[in-house]
């Protein structure tokens, strides 16, 4: 009888800790996916309207105020692309995918140049 006891002991245990686990891996998940990271954003041409202030008024549609959509921008591109950075969460970017004259969302990379000594 006592072995039968030690042996639910233990497996109540386990089961305990496999909760606890999944648990704190949801937590962590939940935490990263709330995480703001800067991402590119590429936008059409404005027409009417100077780049910055044009790209301004996107962010503001997703973020909810002005304020926050200054706070998030990083950089405005104006002349080679039209487009900007900010610094995003994945919410965010799935937002703002969906407005219209926004081109494309992608995270910012930074990459490391290999040269070759001769």
């Amino acid at each position: 009888m006592k072995k039968d006891q030690i042996l639910s002991s233990i497996l109540l245990f386990f089961l305990l800790f496999t909760a606890f686990i999944t648990t704190m891996a949801d937590s962590q998940a939940s935490q990263l996916s709330n995480e703001s990271k800067v991402h590119i954003v590429y936008t059409e041409q404005p027409e009417d309207q100077e780049p910055e202030e044009y790209h301004i008024k996107t962010l503001t549609s997703v973020l909810g105020s002005e304020e926050a959509a200054k706070e998030a921008l990083i950089y405005s591109y104006k002349h080679a692309a039209s487009g900007f950075s900010a610094k995003l969460t994945a919410e965010q970017v799935s937002e703002l995918s969906k407005q219209p004259g926004v081109l494309q969302v992608v995270p910012s990379q930074t990459v490391q140049l290999h040269t070759r000594r001769v």
